[in-house]
């Protein structure tokens, strides 16, 4: 069947090329978007060039009326062959199809139907389309198969292009906000010889001029600190990280992430700035202070209060972080709570395992988790009233985590144990634990000023769309059919 539609769509594209029109011409012209003729219709009165894709096209006796759409939104063709001429009229009425793209000339007028309309006196084919377009893309709701095909989504779907609209705005605020405040932007390498910053296994590439393996970064963080070392005080940098780790509603393999490292600034002062920057972003993007997340109402209006992670710990197991508690005691607790884990986790993993699913399901209103165990944070610095946890927040909301800052860790003695610690975890086999930055520890001992550091992914746009990451990214990684 639809070798059928696509044989009569090159029919139609010899008609416009036998008929002297350039199916594909190299030029076109616009006076005014859709949406400037729309918005100023009560004021045009001389002629006017709009264009765009058709979405819909009816032939009705000796007229058609056809709907075209460009960027800024849909207006109305009137073809009528009295105004357009026999032969541009049978030309359109039997070769302009759903999905062409074309160019109109006319003047503005309402239908009797009292609809804004162009009253078409010539127009132009821009693009012919020689492809139907799968009638299943008409109100689709599978996810995957959106996602194979997204140019159709995005064709189709204008809720799917408000979306990165929104995503554009999301970034665009961050950048704002940072710049305002005295943040420079910076541009660091992808491309590093020790990937360092999270818990997570990279992805390895090869260098050809070099001769060499280089990983794929797997945060910004690293990079911006050395940056605090050189001597600047406050930098960030919006970029693309790459994790090789498993696909969920949260994560994905390649993502666009934001980093910023403020010098002289403590966890109090960090957490005020993220705070009043989340409420900036929410607004921004959503026009007010209230979103969905899975069924639960968020409210981003509120003073974020500070969850302590002992404590959240405690209560949700009866375990006290405080005590010297060993790794059996934690595989204990798991399989009572019915918890999976692998038996290669380290104290800190099988923590961290522990805690994602106890405390965090339980963060549902925006709150800083604070006050972390030492065993999950490699770069933080201790917190000097409790050397068991260090200086840490995380902005939660819904069950999730929405970010992750912390006072930065610059004793180079300290930071060199903490990164043997890591390579044991890797020794015993956990893949995410980080590796050994000898030129970071370098670059420590040259002094670094006391900063405080935060990291947010697009995750956080997900979160307030309401929507899987996946969703949220344009054009995202999928397994072969």
């Amino acid at each position: 069947m639809r070798e059928d539609i696509q044989k009569t769509k090159l029919e139609k594209l010899e008609n416009i090329k036998n008929s002297g029109m350039e199916p594909y011409p190299q030029m076109c012209e616009r006076t005014m978007t859709n949406a400037q003729a729309l918005e100023k219709f009560d004021d045009i009165r001389d002629e006017i060039i709009l264009v765009g894709r058709v979405k819909s096209n009816r032939l009705m006796g000796n007229v058609v009326f056809a709907h075209i759409e460009d960027g800024s939104g849909k207006i109305q063709l009137f073809l009528s062959k009295k105004i357009v001429g026999d032969d541009l009229y049978k030309l359109f009425a039997k070769n302009v199809e759903t999905g062409d793209f074309v160019q109109a000339k006319g003047k503005l007028f309402k239908t009797k139907q009292d609809e804004k309309s162009l009253e078409v006196r010539e127009w132009k084919m821009l693009s012919k389309n020689i492809r139907p377009i799968p009638t299943e893309y008409f109100g689709l709701k599978d996810e995957e198969a959106l996602l194979r095909k997204r140019y159709l989504d995005l064709m189709m779907n204008s809720e799917t292009r408000e979306i990165f609209k929104k995503k554009n705005i999301f970034w665009q605020t961050i950048r704002q906000f940072l710049s305002e405040a005295g943040f420079l932007e910076m541009q660091n390498p992808v491309l590093e010889n020790i990937p360092g910053g999270a818990d997570a296994e990279p992805f390895i590439t090869h260098h050809n001029a070099l001769d060499r393996d280089f990983y794929l970064r797997i945060s910004l963080e690293l990079a911006l600190k050395r940056l605090l070392v050189g001597g600047y005080e406050k930098v960030f940098e919006i970029g693309r990280c790459f994790r090789n780790e498993g696909i969920d509603r949260g994560h994905l393999q390649e993502f666009d992430n934001t980093e910023f490292y403020a010098g002289y600034w403590d966890l109090e002062k960090g957490m005020e700035f993220v705070e009043t920057m989340y409420k900036k972003i929410v607004l921004a993007v959503t026009g007010g202070y209230e979103t969905e997340y899975e069924g639960e109402k968020i409210n981003w209006d509120i003073a974020f209060p500070r969850v302590d992670y002992f404590s959240e710990f405690k209560k949700e197991t009866g375990l006290d972080l405080k005590e010297d508690l060993s790794v059996e005691a934690l595989r204990a607790k798991a399989n009572e709570l019915g918890i999976k884990y692998e038996k290669k986790y380290s104290k800190g993993r099988m923590i961290d395992t522990i805690y994602k699913k106890t405390v965090r399901p339980k963060l549902i209103q925006p709150c800083f988790l604070v006050g972390h165990p030492i065993e999950v944070s490699p770069l933080a610095k201790s917190d000097p009233e409790n050397s068991k946890k260090v200086l840490r927040m995380q902005p939660m909301a819904g069950g999730a985590e929405l970010g992750n800052g912390f006072s930065e860790l610059n004793d180079p003695i300290e930071q060199k144990n903490r990164f043997l610690e890591q390579m044991k975890m890797r020794e015993a086999g956990d893949a995410e634990a980080q590796m050994m930055d000898e030129d970071f520890i370098e670059a420590l001992e040259y002094g670094m000023p006391p900063a405080f550091g935060f990291g947010m992914g697009e995750r956080f746009f997900a979160f307030i769309m309401n929507r899987s990451v996946r969703e949220t990214v344009i054009f995202p990684s999928m397994k072969e059919k």
